[in-house]
């Protein structure tokens, strides 16, 4: 994927706008940080990943899953946007777009896609 395909995902949420998180550009739903796009290596932050299930990423697809120490205490996962299949981009952000919008905006998405 390029920045372009990744961005045409994250604005497909209800709601998903730009921003700001920590002075860096970011994505933002209901005035929370969604994910950013880390330029320093072409990777997603992607919010709401477990450690556990960041070891198995890892451990299961390395050339497209990492951390870097500053992330090492924080439920998150870097994923490289070139390697990374949309529909798993998609999945992560569903789950962190239901957990930070507003409920009747998940409700309404959920109705469209119904």
């Amino acid at each position: 994927m390029t920045p372009d395909d990744v961005r045409a995902i994250v604005m497909s949420f209800p709601g998903a706008e730009d921003g700001t998180s920590y002075g860096y550009p970011s994505f933002k739903v209901n005035g929370k940080m969604f994910t950013r796009l880390r330029a320093e290596d072409d990777s997603l932050v992607l919010i709401d990943v477990g450690f556990d299930e960041r070891e198995m990423l890892m451990g299961a697809e390395p050339a497209t899953f990492h951390f870097t120490p500053h992330y090492k205490d924080y439920p998150c996962v870097l994923a490289r946007i070139a390697t990374l299949d949309p529909a798993s981009l998609h999945s992560f952000l569903e789950r962190r777009f239901r957990k930070i919008a507003k409920k009747s905006a998940v409700k309404a998405w959920d109705a469209a896609r119904a």
